[in-house]
């Protein structure tokens, strides 16, 4: 359960969801992806930029491995799918505390 209250009510991928291209069944998998980091977030505080990049990124080679489902149903991470999950590492960023984090760096593992 994720008690950050900014976090917990935003939707996450909404864009995704938005976009017929994006198989909600495969959206929900990133979503999930992305509340486990807030759940890790939450857990092991983060107390500087590094560590917190540390879980982002992790959380990212996450993402790097949804490709493969992506590409099974039909799809992949393209770019409104790269912008879409920028923007929410840095909601997620910003909400616990990070608002100078850099977005590129949040998602630096990415392959997509």
């Amino acid at each position: 359960m994720i008690s950050n209250e900014r976090a917990r009510g935003h939707a996450f991928l909404a864009g995704m969801y938005a976009d017929g291209y994006f198989p909600d069944h495969v959206v929900d998998m990133g979503k999930a992806i992305l509340l486990r980091l807030c759940e890790r977030i939450e857990a092991e505080r983060p107390a500087d930029l590094a560590a917190l990049y540390a879980l982002t990124q992790a959380a990212t080679e996450e993402f790097n491995d949804l490709e493969a489902e992506f590409d099974a149903a039909g799809s992949e991470i393209e770019t409104v799918a790269r912008e879409v999950i920028a923007e929410d590492f840095a909601v997620i960023a910003e909400a616990y505390g990070f608002p100078d984090a850099d977005v590129e760096t949040l998602i630096g593992t990415r392959d997509w």
